[in-house]
């Protein structure tokens, strides 16, 4: 199975974590976004990914995004939700499918062994 360390990474994008509550979970106070409106809006994508890769502005969720990712890589996103756990499965799925490019950029930033990518391309 794969790393869930690459599920929280886009977990977190996509739900927008902003904070550590107690250092046992992640706030998830933004589980309710709809996760498919997003992938819908090639904007909205975009400028999170360019806001990750440093490439572009970020919104005050994104800046705590970006705060939070490692710590959410480096723990193997113990501190998600299921919900943020699933919603970053899809996430991740999508962007591999569908923009490749980011997703190499995304890689070599946030997971440079490519764990999740063999993991999902193997199951």
């Amino acid at each position: 199975m794969p790393k869930f360390a690459f599920y929280c990474f886009i977990a977190i994008i996509f739900v927008i974590l902003n904070a550590v509550s107690g250092d046992e979970t992640y706030d998830i106070k933004y589980d309710n976004i709809d996760i498919d409106e997003i992938l819908k809006s090639e904007r909205l994508l975009t400028n999170y990914i360019n806001c990750l890769m440093d490439e572009g502005p970020c919104t005050e969720d994104g800046r705590e995004l970006k705060e939070n990712l490692p710590d959410a890589i480096e723990t193997d996103c113990s501190k998600c939700s299921d919900k943020q756990k699933n919603g970053s499965e899809k996430i991740m799925h999508y962007i591999i499918d569908n923009r490749p490019e980011d997703w190499e950029k995304l890689e070599a930033k946030y997971d440079q062994e490519g764990t999740y990518k063999m993991g999902y391309l193997n199951s």
